[in-house]
Formats: structure tokens, C-alpha cells, sequence
């Protein structure tokens, strides 16, 4: 897993530069959110109920005494895998014109949340289904392994009235599962904002991965990008290769219309630029604080990226204590950020004082 190594603020590499106030504007959707309903601790041991004391805090703290805020609420502690290093990846809110209509145009459907998808864990899960399965369908003969991305783009869903809004692309639509969440700007002309509401629940598979290793890509120039101009080159083989992730996501619509923050996340709060982190949540407790360092420059973010983020998303290809996904913001601009990130990175967790 990975080892803890108490150290001091002053050890943090940026810490003295970064904007406190942002990262705690940050922590404040979190301690909102635990307000109403703490989060729960999960396996690295940061205490759900001492985070909700320090997130009590938080909200009465003025965003002059950030820094100080952190440095007395909190104990940093290095993370350091067994071998290597962390890893960082990003992510944003893509943005795409979609009709609420299935039109010659728009032809591609994005799903909301079958009926019968019910989410399962280590008490629930039939011993037939894989330990990784979060989630199955409810039949009347008990519980089964979900339909599939291919399945799904075969048909099993159609007829159900599950489609929230018809996309132009079936490589957009891919991208956006890959994200969790899109900005759709509607030909209706409102803007609708849709956020990740569940997934099929097979185990996600990096096609970026299998172009690499079939020769079609060299491993360093893997983006985003070159990955979506590949499969726009050929819609067959686009196809079939998308098809190799089986793992399919479905969406809801979110009230979150604020410009300024991102989608409704799996935290259940607003995703911030620069700030939001999505980790392993089987690790993790949502609401962490943690301070994340790259190796290397990031592309638009500066020489290095060192800042204090929070614990607010997860996803199926972050595995790990010390990986990261790092939300980046809305639109295309965010996304060629995001895009091209693939950096070794530190990894500090904040642990709430108080806590074991």
C-alpha cells in the first residue's frame, strides 16, 4: 500500500507560495457537505468525524487565515508507496452541443440511471460476481453482472426512455464517460449540466493502453487528444475499440448552474479548478485535504504544480494511495491541460488533528 511519514508544513514543497484561501474556498464545499451528512472513513484511517470537526471550523474561517487554519488543524504526512513514485492524471468538464430530441444530427444517447442497477458492496455481492463489482442487475432471479458497453451499444438499454440528451459523436460521448460529467449547450439554447449518477460496473480499460501496445501509438505521445484523433479517423475501428472498455457510465442532470465551479461530483459537491482531486475512494476519505507536487512542469499550470487540493471525485482508473486525477476546469481550453497530463507526483495527506 503505502507508508505514512509525519512531516512538517515547512517541508511541503510550494507550501509557502500557494493560495491557502483558494484551497480552503475549496475544503468549505466539503465541510457543507459534511454539515448535513459526515463522509466515512475509509481504509488509509483519516477519521470521517474529526474531519467533520475540522470542516466545522472551516466554515467560520475567514479566507485571510487560511494558511493558519491548515497548519493548526491538521498534521501533514508524506505518503510513500512500497515502489516508485504517485502518479497524476487529469480531467475536466467537457462541453458539447446536444439536443434534448433524437434528430439525423444528434443521434447518440446519453444515459440516465437504469431501474434495475443497484449499487453492492463486500455484504451484498453474490459470490459469482468479481470482489470488484460495485454494482449489478436486479433480476427476478437475483443479482447479475450488468450489461456491458457493448451490449449496451447493441441495444439492451433502447426502449427504456433512459436517454437524457442525443450527442452529435459517439467518440464525444465516450470522452464524456471517461470524464463523469458534461456541459451540454442544448439547441434549445439553455445550458444543462450532467454529472455521473452510476457506471455498469465492469472494470474501466485504458484504450490508450492497447493502441501503445498493438504499435499504433508511441507510449510518449498518448494524450487526450492524439487518442480521440485516432478514433475519429475510422468510425469502425472506433468502434470496436471503445468497445474494449466495457465499463459503461450513466448520468443525471445537476442543479449546479454556478459558472464559476464545476459538476456535482461523487462527493456530492462541486468540483473546484485547481483544487478538486478525484482518488481512490476505497483509500480515501472524501473531504481530505491533501497537497500534491509533480515532478515535472505541467503545460499551463506553470513550472510546477504544488497545491493543497481536496478529496471530492473518484474514478474506476484511479487505484491507489498515492494516485491522482486533478480536476482541471470546464471547456476545451481545460481540456488540452488536462489532456496532457501524465506526471509523477508527491503525494501529501493532510490528517485531521484529533484523529487516531
Amino acid at each position: 500500500m503505502a507508508r505514512f511519514e509525519p512531516c512538517l508544513f515547512s517541508q511541503l514543497p510550494g507550501w509557502n507560495e500557494d493560495d491557502h484561501a483558494s484551497a480552503l474556498a475549496c475544503f468549505r464545499q466539503s465541510a457543507i457537505r459534511m454539515a448535513q451528512k459526515p463522509y466515512t472513513t475509509k481504509t488509509l484511517g483519516v477519521d470521517a468525524a474529526a474531519l467533520a470537526i475540522a470542516a466545522k471550523a472551516a466554515l467560520d474561517c475567514r479566507p485571510e487565515n487560511a494558511r493558519s487554519f491548515f497548519e493548526t488543524s491538521f498534521q501533514p504526512e508524506k505518503l510513500v508507496p512500497h515502489s516508485g513514485s504517485g502518479f497524476v492524471t487529469g480531467y475536466f468538464e467537457p462541453e458539447l452541443v446536444a439536443s434534448a430530441e433524437k434528430t439525423d444530427r444528434f443521434r447518440y444517447p446519453l444515459l440516465g440511471r437504469p431501474h434495475d442497477l443497484v449499487e453492492i458492496d463486500d455484504t451484498t455481492r453474490p459470490p459469482y460476481l468479481h470482489n470488484s463489482f460495485r454494482f449489478a442487475r436486479r433480476t427476478a432471479d437475483g443479482l447479475q453482472e450488468y450489461f456491458d458497453r457493448p451490449a449496451i451499444e447493441a441495444g439492451a438499454l433502447a426502449g427504456k426512455g433512459l436517454e437524457l440528451a442525443w450527442i452529435e459523436s459517439p467518440v464525444d460521448g465516450f470522452f464524456v464517460h471517461i470524464q463523469g460529467s458534461a456541459r451540454l449547450l442544448m439547441t434549445s439554447g439553455e445550458v444543462w449540466r450532467i454529472s455521473y449518477a452510476g457506471k455498469s460496473g465492469h472494470p474501466f480499460t485504458p484504450i490508450g493502453a492497447w493502441l501503445i501496445e498493438n504499435g499504433h501509438m508511441r507510449r510518449e505521445d498518448v494524450t487526450m487528444q492524439s487518442i480521440r484523433s485516432w478514433l475519429n479517423e475510422d468510425a469502425d475501428r472506433a468502434g470496436q475499440l471503445m468497445n474494449r472498455n466495457r465499463s459503461f457510465i450513466f448520468f443525471q442532470r445537476t442543479t449546479q448552474n454556478d459558472p464559476t465551479l464545476g459538476p456535482v461530483a461523487a462527493a456530492s459537491v462541486p468540483l473546484s479548478a485547481g483544487r478538486s482531486l478525484a482518488v481512490d475512494h476505497q483509500l480515501h476519505t472524501f473531504g481530505t485535504p491533501l497537497f500534491v507536487a509533480t515532478h515535472q512542469p505541467i503545460a499551463g499550470l506553470g513550472d510546477r504544480f504544488q497545491q493543497l487540493m481536496v478529496a471530492q471525485d473518484t474514478g474506476s482508473a484511479i487505484i491507489g494511495p498515492c494516485r491522482g486525477d486533478l480536476f482541471i476546469g470546464s471547456g476545451e481550453q481545460a481540456g488540452e491541460v488536462a489532456g496532457a497530463i501524465r506526471h509523477a507526483a508527491d503525494f501529501y495527506l493532510l490528517r485531521p488533528l484529533g484523529s487516531e
